[in-house]
């Protein structure tokens, strides 16, 4: 029996050596980069004060979203978003009228049963740009492009990994097969991916005149993304900091009440 439990438990600590083995050879962790927000998948401990009290930059947030306005939203939806959600990242009411103007949707049906066009309004949910993911499949080699909502939230290394993507476009190292149809991506598991490196310098004009670098272009896109997966951030942390004050204050009253009551004890 003794021995029998000798083998169980060498057979678990050989699987999990392989597991682990096998992870670090698929996945390639990203380095991490400092962000004003914090970041939504690692711990406090690692971002510093940004991890408490970081917002998110809406310098960056805006020029995010006009990378993904004007080259990501080509291929990936954002289902999850409504134009008006962009009120939070400081663009004005008839700002955000303008932009949803900018798209027609189908709605209806009308008194007639019938479906129509119009043009978006606030209220909309951002327009994909395929009418179904089998649209989207057969528009992209058989397989659609994700959305893009959750994005940063559904990766282990959210905002890093994202922008460590789009920036990892490498030439493959020798020997390496690349298939046909794929592109060789330092950071992508596996490192083949079907998506090409699509942010070059000066891709995009930005209104602020930062200088679109492509790296610069990544790293908004990042920030946009995030908020997008998470636009309570800065609400929740918030509301953390003052249940922290709460419970600092209440742990103080009780000391003092404890005191109090057993003073004559003492």
């Amino acid at each position: 029996m003794r021995r029998l439990r000798t083998l169980f438990l060498a057979g678990l600590v050989a699987l999990s050596g392989a597991g682990s083995a096998l992870a670090a050879g698929t996945e390639v962790v990203p380095p991490h980069e400092s962000w004003q927000h914090g970041a939504v998948n690692r711990p406090f401990w690692q971002t510093g004060a940004a991890g408490f009290f970081g917002t998110f930059n809406r310098a960056e947030a805006q020029r995010g979203f006009q990378v993904y306005k004007e080259v990501c939203a080509t291929c990936h939806s954002l289902n999850l978003v409504s134009y008006r959600n962009l009120e939070a990242l400081g663009f004005s009411e008839a700002e955000v009228k303008a932009i949803a103007a900018q798209y027609e949707v189908t709605d209806g049906p009308n008194d007639e049963g019938e479906m129509f066009t119009r043009k978006a309004i606030p209220a909309d949910r951002f327009k994909a740009p395929f009418p179904n993911e089998k649209a989207a499949a057969a528009a992209n080699g058989g397989k659609a492009p994700p959305d893009l909502s959750l994005m940063a939230k559904a990766r282990a290394h959210g905002e890093d990994y994202i922008f460590h993507l789009l920036t990892g476009y490498r030439e493959p190292p020798q020997g390496f097969q690349v298939p046909d149809g794929t592109y060789y991506n330092e950071y992508f598991p596996g490192h083949l991916i079907a998506m090409p490196s699509i942010l070059n310098d000066g891709g995009v004009t930005y209104a602020d005149g930062t200088n679109a670098t492509a790296v610069q272009q990544a790293r908004d896109v990042s920030v946009f993304l995030t908020w997008a997966a998470e636009p309570n951030l800065e609400a929740r942390k918030r509301i953390g900091v003052m249940v922290l004050l709460f419970l600092t204050v209440l742990a103080a009253v009780l000391y003092a009440a404890k005191r109090a009551v057993w003073a004559d004890q003492h």
